[in-house]
């Protein structure tokens, strides 16, 4: 058993008759020694700004910018502090700036839940969402709406800590304008962090992204089409069109709800430099997260086509647990959110992995030229028909992409004979019309936050 023995000039007795202690604690006048149980450190002996071990475990501690004290509890001592806290004196953001300097003091987060009886997890929700309101504060937010977080707005202001500065303000009032409550908060901050990493997803374009409800709109969006239940698809459409504030967003969940082909009218949702494919990045975490998935067998782009050919035609999960089967044994498979152009491919779906996104025919020096990526290719649209369209091609002992009016550039120029002879030719020359391309996850390093965005 291990024991420290220090000098206990803090704290005294007199601050430990508390609601939450049914007496007080002896204390010695001179010492005090202290059992430790799994912990090798008593955080009570942390001096202030300790430079902690690389490896080691360290709880929790608010970002260096932090709230101003008012100016009632500036100069109070620790066990004025102490009892500010347990009584909850005055507003939550008032009260909640004494919290980082008395873990500076050495108290650490389960000293203070024991004297104050606040718990660790609602120091830290009352810390951040303190420092939130701060920079709501200076940023200029009307009296109206900081009114609507004066009683238990740190948990709601808490959920929108890694937004931006510029994004708080917008964010806090559209929260109080429609009286949202802390789970519908953590479901709007999600979807304004989420939306700038969909670059590229179908509809995207039409909607704004300085818009928190044009945010929202697009997450629901979003789970309508991965959804395969119509009926949930249709509600989810619904409700994204009842949050959508701009008219291009309104317009696009109105085209999809009436069952228009809005990239066949000209919509930019899923264009890409003028490609009407979708482009996406998949997101850490995703699959996880997803309700629905699909199970795609994939191939190598070094094989000259032969595992594209060989490759499963149907599979699907079978029994209680779900379990996926093919029509033949397969080594390599790979799990994808059931996106809405990945569910269409019922049957012949097949993924081919590049390992240079340069593969693709159209230009790509606007995203990462050397990372891999997965086409998703649907084997049984091998006609070429679509000027517009993509097909997974074998030229030159080596798999490509080839855009649908090159194909028939090309077909034109070895003098084919006949439109029948072209549609056979086509045929032969394309193993799949290309339905979605899918870039790898990697860490939000555009949307990270400087220190400076606590302020």
């Amino acid at each position: 058993m291990l024991s420290l023995t220090f000098n206990s000039t803090r704290p005294t007795s007199s601050f430990l008759h508390t609601p939450f202690l049914s007496s007080p604690l002896p204390l010695n006048s001179h010492h005090k020694t202290i059992k430790l149980h799994r912990k090798p450190i008593s955080a009570a002996l942390i001096p202030a700004n300790p430079k902690p071990p690389g490896k080691l475990y360290q709880p929790f501690r608010p970002p260096p910018s932090q709230s101003p004290i008012p100016p009632q509890f500036r100069d109070l001592d620790t066990t004025a502090r102490l009892d500010v806290l347990t009584n909850r004196l005055g507003m939550w953001y008032e009260y909640a700036p004494l919290i980082p300097p008395l873990f500076q003091e050495g108290f650490d987060p389960s000293t203070l839940e024991e004297i104050t009886g606040i718990a660790g997890a609602e120091q830290n929700r009352l810390v951040v969402g303190a420092q939130v309101r701060e920079s709501l504060v200076q940023s200029g937010l009307d009296a109206e709406t900081l009114h609507y977080y004066e009683n238990d707005g740190a948990g709601l202001l808490y959920e929108i800590r890694l937004l931006t500065v510029s994004q708080r303000a917008a964010t806090a009032r559209y929260m109080a304008e429609n009286k949202f409550d802390v789970g519908d908060a953590n479901e709007l901050a999600r979807a304004i962090k989420d939306f700038p990493r969909r670059r590229g997803d179908r509809g995207w374009d039409s909607f704004d992204y300085t818009l928190p409800a044009d945010c929202l709109a697009f997450m629901y969006y979003r789970q309508a089409l991965e959804n395969r239940d119509a009926e949930m698809k249709t509600s989810a459409l619904e409700k994204a069109l009842s949050v959508a504030v701009s008219e291009p967003a309104k317009t696009w969940i109105t085209k999809e709800l009436e069952g228009n082909d809005v990239d066949a009218e000209g919509g930019n949702g899923s264009v890409v430099d003028g490609v009407k494919v979708p482009v996406v990045r998949l997101n850490l975490g995703e699959i996880a997260e997803a309700t629905v998935v699909a199970v795609l067998p994939v191939c190598g782009a070094g094989d000259r086509g032969k595992e594209v050919e060989e490759a499963p035609w149907e599979y699907g999960s079978k029994g209680d647990f779900g379990i996926v089967e093919g029509d033949k044994d397969w080594k390599r498979w790979v799990v994808l959110p059931a996106w809405e152009p990945v569910v269409k491919v019922k049957k012949g779906g097949v993924v081919v992995a590049f390992s240079d996104a340069r593969a693709l025919p159209w230009r790509v020096n606007r995203w990462y030229k050397e990372e891999p990526i997965l086409v998703v290719v649907d084997r049984r649209q091998q006609e070429v028909v679509s000027d517009d369209g993509f097909y997974l091609v074998l030229s030159e002992d080596e798999l490509k992409v080839e855009r649908g009016s090159a194909l028939k550039e090309k077909a034109l120029k070895e003098s084919l004979e006949s439109v029948s002879q072209w549609k056979d030719k086509g045929r032969k020359e394309s193993l799949g019309s290309v339905v979605i391309v899918v870039r790898p996850p990697k860490e939000d390093t555009e949307n990270e936050f400087a220190e400076e965005d606590w302020e």
